[in-house]
């Protein structure tokens, strides 16, 4: 197999993992996601290129509400899970294939 190929799979089901409702987070999950839309972003991503101005505004949006919620906890994140998951789909909008 392509090593690019099994790379992009690989990141895939680890974004999907971690997009999943019912997966547990934890805070490297939340950095790795984190992580993703930053190189995503600095790569000048073809999919995000397609995104209008006001929706790379609420990805940035989120993406900072993420962060400083990482920032700021010290805990883990069962309390708010249901709203941080939310956050970081909105964070990744346009970052996921459509299969």
């Amino acid at each position: 197999m392509n090593p690019t190929v099994a790379y992009h799979n690989r990141t895939k089901g680890k974004l999907e993992q971690i997009l999943h409702p019912s997966y547990t987070l934890c805070k490297e999950d939340v950095v790795w996601i984190l992580e993703f839309i930053k190189k995503k972003v600095a790569e000048e991503d073809p999919l995000m290129q397609g995104l209008t101005q006001p929706r790379l505004l609420r990805n940035f949006r989120y993406f900072a509400e993420v962060s400083l919620m990482l920032i700021h906890r010290r805990n883990g994140f069962d309390q708010e899970a249901d709203r941080l998951k939310m956050w970081l789909r909105e964070a990744a909008y346009g970052l996921q294939e459509e299969a």
